[in-house]
């Protein structure tokens, strides 16, 4: 092939590989924006002007893991250390409405001092790119991943496991990961109960993928709340709303709520509060 045949080949193959690949982004954010969502197609921020957020007092029954949740957020937020976090178990129960009233919380009396970015279960394999972006900014920035989980033939949840402590660089200090999950180890029990009769070394081959939960600091449980919680919850509603009703006939109301759908938590309050709400021509 000659030179000059040659080298506009060359030239027309780094012209594709350049249409291709992602556009290069501003590491630098905006400071006047305090949430993102992650898309991991062009590798970008999306900026989210208002947060779907409840305020933190609205949320009872679960006083303890708000706490504990609220202030190792305020630590990481003051530049000081802090752990990663798992909030794991009932449905419902908050976990991830909490990490969205606890960023409102701090950025209440602080404009702009926490930054929150979602990032989807399915674009995880992507996240090394995501820290790798947010390095660059000097703000303090929580990634938070909703339902996070792993079935059985997912290897991401290894790029996981390096990203959250084990990798050759370590999380940068100005972020932090929350996850949330129905299931305390990330993944169901029957894969759990399969490694155990199909690998060879049971006992490492269970070990490595429960060690994922591991790599968070923070272990914080939510369990179904008892009658006394449900209706503790539905009334601070009413009275943040200021809903006009009789204290009995709102726990009979919502008690039969909760029969209907066959369980109390925090959701199933919200929506029965909805649901009044809308029958009393009362706007939320």
């Amino acid at each position: 092939m000659p030179d000059q045949t040659l080298q506009l080949f060359l030239e027309r193959i780094a012209e594709a590989l350049e249409r291709l690949s992602p556009k290069p982004t501003d590491e630098t954010l905006p400071d006047n924006i305090n949430a993102f969502v992650w898309s991991s197609e062009n590798y970008s921020l999306k900026q989210v002007t208002n947060v779907c957020s409840v305020e933190l007092g609205l949320l009872r029954g679960i006083d303890q893991v708000r706490d504990i949740l609220l202030e190792n957020t305020r630590r990481f937020t003051n530049g000081f250390p802090a752990n990663n976090a798992l909030l794991w178990g009932a449905r419902g129960m908050g976990k991830s409405s909490l990490i969205k009233a606890v960023h409102h919380e701090l950025n209440e009396g602080r404009p702009g001092s926490l930054v929150l970015v979602e990032i989807h279960r399915e674009d995880i394999s992507s996240l090394p790119r995501l820290l790798q972006q947010l390095t660059g900014s000097e703000r303090r920035c929580l990634i938070f991943c909703d339902d996070l989980s792993f079935d059985d033939q997912d290897s991401s949840y290894k790029s996981l496991k390096a990203v959250l402590e084990g990798g050759i660089e370590g999380r940068p200090e100005n972020v932090i990961f929350y996850a949330t999950s129905n299931r305390r180890h990330l993944m169901p029990r029957d894969m759990i109960d399969n490694e155990k009769s199909t690998a060879i070394n049971p006992g490492e081959s269970v070990e490595e993928k429960v060690s994922l939960s591991d790599r968070f600091g923070l272990w914080l449980g939510f369990h179904t709340c008892s009658q006394k919680e449900y209706l503790s919850m539905v009334d601070g509603y009413v009275k943040h709303y200021q809903i006009q009703i009789a204290t009995d006939k709102l726990h009979s109301r919502a008690h039969e709520w909760a029969l209907s759908r066959g369980s109390r938590s925090g959701r199933v309050a919200w929506q029965f509060i909805q649901d009044l709400a809308g029958d009393l021509k009362v706007r939320l």
